[in-house]
């Protein structure tokens, strides 16, 4: 498979949307919420591409088409953070997602960044287990939730930190 990966430019506009509506279907599926991401969840790639800045955005390209987009941007202290990593449903498992990431890393190096994260959500074990064998190993912040409306059924029991028990 031969791709490439670039800078964002304003024509990727819609298939970046697509790709932001994607990983909103990723999610709502993970989490068995259709609610989630709202009425038009591609809308909130707008949303990205102001605080992060265009030059901060890179996307895979494939026979002209987007395939993939990551962004970096500043996190607190010394560090940045990639957000997101998204690759279009059919073309997953090319090595698309490690290439963005591996691009990420390769300008927080030249940025001289000192920490970079990347924060996927629990249950999407595989990009846990891809972005562990790239090197993000350690731990840094934890975000717990509180189910305020008393509807507990969408978390799943099985999450243990510092032997507490947690549902993800």
């Amino acid at each position: 498979m031969t791709f490439i990966i670039r800078g964002y430019e304003p024509k990727d506009l819609e298939a970046c949307r697509g790709l932001w509506q994607d990983l909103t279907q990723k999610h709502r599926d993970l989490y068995e919420d259709q609610t989630i991401g709202g009425d038009d969840p591609g809308k909130y790639f707008d949303e990205h591409l102001e605080i992060t800045g265009a030059d901060n955005i890179w996307v895979a390209e494939k026979d002209e088409m987007v395939v993939g987009l990551t962004g970096m941007r500043k996190d607190l202290d010394d560090g940045w953070e990639i957000e997101p990593v998204m690759v279009r449903p059919d073309v997953q498992g090319q090595g698309i997602g490690r290439a963005l990431i591996e691009k990420m890393i390769e300008v927080a190096r030249e940025r001289e960044v000192k920490f970079l994260s990347i924060r996927p959500v629990y249950r999407n074990e595989e990009a846990i287990a891809v972005f562990h064998k790239m090197g993000f190993i350690n731990l840094g912040h934890v975000e717990l939730f509180m189910q305020l409306d008393g509807d507990t059924a969408r978390w799943k029991p099985g999450a243990k930190l510092h032997d507490k028990e947690f549902s993800y």
